[in-house]
């Protein structure tokens, strides 16, 4: 099957989540430097994220087939402060006890490069219950959080701690599917069509 965009992304659950809703990609792994600028707001990071990703992607297919490239970024915020993926044990711990018992944000960006460029934002309020620390300990100890943004996810076995999700279950896990099916269709590639 050809496919119908390429992907900027080395996320297994995005390829994932295309593939739910019958997209056909390729994958164009593109590495950018994803550290926030001094008081860029979290929504301004996510957008920027997908489109330097998007912009990559584009610069290293410009040989291939002239296909849209689609980038994302997914963040988890707490009190305007970005929660990137935790660099080592203790971050992960810390994250954790930082969601204990609160609502956080989580916010996805999604960027689609054809003629030319468009994005899309996706915010999601998410409820987590009250975790032990040695809750935190055995959940890192799962493997599940090292490269999860926030030090969970939601898809996983970080589905234990969430009380209530307001907002795109997809988004949270790193590709909100309703924002990136309506950039498909502006472009004419509607999904769930083969």
């Amino acid at each position: 099957m050809r496919p119908s965009i390429y992907l900027a992304s080395h996320s297994p659950r995005r390829r994932e989540l295309l593939m739910q809703i019958g997209v056909h990609h390729t994958v164009i792994g593109v590495t950018v430097d994803e550290t926030p600028r001094p008081h860029e707001a979290p929504a301004e990071y996510v957008i920027r994220m997908a489109l330097e990703k998007a912009r990559a992607g584009r610069q290293a297919t410009s040989q291939r087939t002239p296909l849209p490239v689609m980038g994302a970024d997914t963040a988890v915020v707490v009190n305007q402060r970005i929660l990137g993926k935790p660099r080592d044990r203790q971050d992960a711990i810390e994250m954790l006890m930082q969601l204990s018992d609160t609502c956080h944000k989580v916010l996805s960006g999604v960027a689609l490069i054809g003629q030319k460029e468009e994005t899309r934002l996706s915010v999601s309020q998410v409820h987590f219950r009250a975790i032990s620390e040695e809750e935190a300990i055995a959940y890192w100890k799962s493997g599940e959080p090292a490269d999860k943004a926030g030090g969970y996810a939601i898809q996983g076995k970080g589905a234990l701690f969430v009380t209530r999700l307001e907002g795109s279950f997809s988004g949270v896990m790193g590709l909100p599917l309703f924002e990136t099916g309506d950039l498909l269709r502006r472009v004419g590639i509607p999904p769930l069509h083969e």
